[in-house]
């Protein structure tokens, strides 16, 4: 320990906050992960409850297709290229 303190040419005792610092930045990022996996942001394009994000592309392709803008078969394939994409939508796709 006394060498630990010299102030002539050693390290002194702020060597020892280092360990602490990363140890208080490695709890902070697994605290932080862990927030975010609770509360469902680990998929960007799905709301906490399972549904699709209002701005998401589900949701826009739902919103054309519903107004008429696009037709069945263009909204399944249109679909199918989100699903490849984006990965399993759910329940298919259908609302």
């Amino acid at each position: 320990m006394q060498t630990l303190a010299n102030w002539d040419g050693g390290p002194g005792p702020w060597i020892l906050f280092f360990p602490l610092f990363w140890a208080t930045v490695a709890v902070g990022v697994v605290t932080l992960l862990r927030r975010t996996v609770r509360r469902g942001r680990g998929t960007p394009w799905r709301a906490p409850d399972g549904r699709p994000a209002a701005d998401s592309p589900l949701a826009v392709l739902g919103r054309r297709f519903a107004s008429g803008e696009i037709d069945e078969d263009e909204y399944w394939r249109r679909l199918s290229v989100l699903e490849e994409h984006f990965g399993h939508t759910g329940n298919s796709g259908a609302r």
